[in-house]
C-alpha cells in the first residue's frame, strides 16, 4: 500500500502526488503547500491518507475548527486534499466530503499618497527604498519584486518584465521615469558594493546569488512604517493595494488597472472601488438630495 510519511523521505504516494502536480503545471510554492497540508492530515490520521474514509475527513475538519485554525488554512487544506483525492487517488467520494469555508472578504488596508511618501522616505537604505518603490510604483506582489532581475528593467520601452507571476503568467508592468531613476540610484550603489552581478538579481539577498527574501521585505516595510509614524497594519502588499487605489482615484480605467495588476478577473480589481475615497466622495448622498429639495434647490449630480 502506498504511504505518505511525515519525515523527509519520499514515499510512493508523495511521489505520485508530486508527479501529478508537475504534470498539471502547479507552481513550486503551491506544490510545497499541498504537500505540507497532506502531511498534516497524515499526522492527524496516524496512517496513510490513502486509507482515509469520509468520517476521517469529517473528524479532521472538526478538529481544525475546534482548535481555532483560520479559514485560509482550512481552505488551503481543502484544496490540497481535493487534489490528492481527485488527481492522485481518483476518490471523488472523499473529495465530496470536504467542506470549504465561506468567509467575508475584508477590505484591504490602503495608505494615502502622503503616507506612502513617508513610508518610502523612511525605508532602511537605498536597496529597500528601491524595492518598496517597485511594489508601489509598479503594483507588484512581494514575490514578484523579490524575483526581478537586472535584465527585467526595460528602460527603452519603460517596462518591467514580470516572469512567472501568480498563476505562472508573464506580464509587463509599468516603469515610470521616477521609478527608473530610483532603480538607477540603487544599481549604482549595488555596483559600488559589488553585489550587483551581470544578469543577476535586481535585489540580491544576503548572498549575491540569491534574491532578497519576502521576509526581509516585510521587515523593511514594518520598520519604515514605525519610523514614519504610520499606525496602520502595513505589508509590502499594502503598497500594491495603494498603487491600485491611487490609480483608480486618478480616473485610470479599471480594466487598465486589472492588466497592470495581473488579475484574471475584473471582480478582483473592482474591490478597490470600495476603498477609493474619490469614488465614495463623488456620490451624492440621499440626504443631500432630500435637503436640496426641501430648500427648493436643484439637487447635485
Amino acid at each position: 500500500m502506498a504511504t505518505l510519511s511525515t519525515n523527509a523521505s519520499i514515499t510512493p504516494l508523495r511521489q505520485r502526488m508530486q508527479q501529478d502536480m508537475l504534470m498539471r503545471g502547479l507552481g513550486s510554492h503551491t506544490q510545497q503547500d499541498y504537500v505540507r497540508h497532506v502531511q498534516r492530515f497524515a499526522v492527524f490520521l496516524r496512517r496513510s491518507p490513502d486509507t482515509a474514509t469520509p468520517d476521517d475527513i469529517r473528524r479532521f475538519q472538526l478538529y481544525q475548527h475546534e482548535n481555532g485554525v483560520g479559514p485560509a488554512t482550512i481552505n488551503g487544506a481543502v484544496s490540497a486534499l481535493r487534489f490528492l483525492f481527485l488527481a492522485t487517488l481518483k476518490r471523488r467520494d472523499l473529495a465530496r466530503a470536504l467542506v470549504i469555508i465561506r468567509h467575508p472578504r475584508k477590505l484591504p488596508e490602503v495608505l494615502s499618497v502622503e503616507e506612502t511618501a513617508r513610508l518610502l522616505e523612511a525605508a532602511p537604505g537605498i536597496k529597500y527604498k528601491a524595492a518598496l518603490g517597485v511594489a508601489y510604483g509598479a503594483g507588484l506582489r512581494v514575490s514578484e519584486v523579490a524575483h526581478l532581475k537586472v535584465d527585467d528593467v526595460d528602460s527603452t520601452r519603460m517596462l518591467l518584465r514580470v516572469e512567472q507571476g501568480k498563476g505562472r503568467k508573464d506580464r509587463n508592468a509599468m516603469l515610470s521615469p521616477q521609478l527608473l531613476e530610483l532603480l538607477r540610484l540603487w544599481w549604482r550603489e549595488g555596483k559600488r558594493r559589488g553585489v550587483m552581478l551581470p544578469h543577476g538579481w535586481l535585489f540580491p539577498g544576503r548572498g549575491c546569488t540569491s534574491p532578497i527574501s519576502s521576509r526581509q521585505l516585510h521587515r523593511a516595510v514594518q520598520e519604515a512604517a514605525e519610523v514614519a509614524g504610520i499606525r496602520k497594519r502595513v505589508s509590502p502588499h499594502t503598497l500594491r493595494h495603494s498603487f491600485a487605489t491611487h490609480l483608480l482615484e486618478q480616473d485610470v480605467d479599471i480594466r487598465v488597472i486589472q492588466v497592470l495588476l495581473g488579475h484574471s478577473k475584473l471582480e478582483t480589481t473592482a474591490l478597490y472601488t470600495k476603498v477609493s475615497t474619490r469614488t465614495i466622495h463623488a456620490v451624492a448622498g440621499p440626504l443631500d438630495r432630500l435637503m436640496s429639495l426641501m430648500e427648493g434647490k436643484t439637487p447635485p449630480g
